[in-house]
């Protein structure tokens, strides 16, 4: 299978090889190290997925951004040393469709990339996964349908309980953070704090439980987060 093409564009080579190495097995990787450089080979080449530092001398991230935006709606995930909650707006204002802050870790890089280019790939404009069916033992998601179901019951869940639900079946070697979390469910745009994502994990192993789920699919990774179990993993 073809791999899809990502664009990274930083002015710093350092950064440039870091994310090649982070993502060259996943994706085919190509490079740009101005915004000028980038603007240029999107003329003549198609690209899944554009990775855009924010600080850059000649054109920096927004204005990439936004000149790409013109033509194009291809998605864009922008990466900044800077976590001020205005350059993140800004950077949504413009036309991006995520925001990473430098340190960050790989696996979140990788997830991010991955749910950008699945996002883009449905059409209709639609953010909805289109692969089908997911099963683990008797958990059973329909992405179409946004539906979940343990055997033939079909689960009562809320927009974001289903989210996150299918975060975790979608992603299953990923520890999320709470902020990874409140990030991936509910985005720049709620003011939200991490009890909320707490409270969303606890009602839905309620709701598992109350059904007669024979595992329970959301581990506690004590001191970092969350991440989804297999009935084979429970000891």
């Amino acid at each position: 299978m073809k791999k899809e093409k990502v664009l990274i564009v930083d002015d710093e080579w350092n950064m440039r090889q870091l994310l090649t190495i982070q993502l060259s097995s996943h994706f085919e990787i190509v490079t740009a190290g101005s915004g000028r450089e980038a603007l240029e080979y999107l003329k003549n080449e198609v690209v899944d997925l554009i990775i855009l530092d924010l600080m850059m001398p000649d054109l920096d991230g927004w204005e990439v951004c936004k000149k790409i935006r013109e033509t194009s709606q291809l998605p864009i995930l922008m990466l900044t040393a800077r976590g001020d909650i205005k350059d993140k707006v800004s950077g949504f204002n413009v036309g991006a469709d995520d925001y990473l802050v430098k340190p960050f870790i790989p696996d979140e890089l990788l997830v991010r990339s991955k749910a950008l280019i699945r996002r883009s790939s449905v059409p209709n404009g639609s953010t909805l996964q289109s692969e089908g069916m997911i099963e683990v033992a008797d958990l059973k998601m329909d992405q179409h349908q946004r539906q979940v179901f343990i055997g033939d019951q079909l689960l009562e869940l809320t927009p974001k309980e289903y989210d996150l639900i299918q975060l975790f079946l979608l992603n299953p070697k990923t520890i999320f953070s709470r902020d990874m979390l409140l990030d991936h469910i509910w985005g720049i745009h709620d003011v939200l704090d991490i009890r909320t994502v707490d409270s969303h994990v606890k009602n839905v192993r309620e709701k598992f439980r109350k059904n007669d789920l024979s595992f329970n699919p959301i581990k506690t990774v004590w001191g970092k987060g969350y991440k989804f179990q297999a009935p084979e993993e429970i000891k």
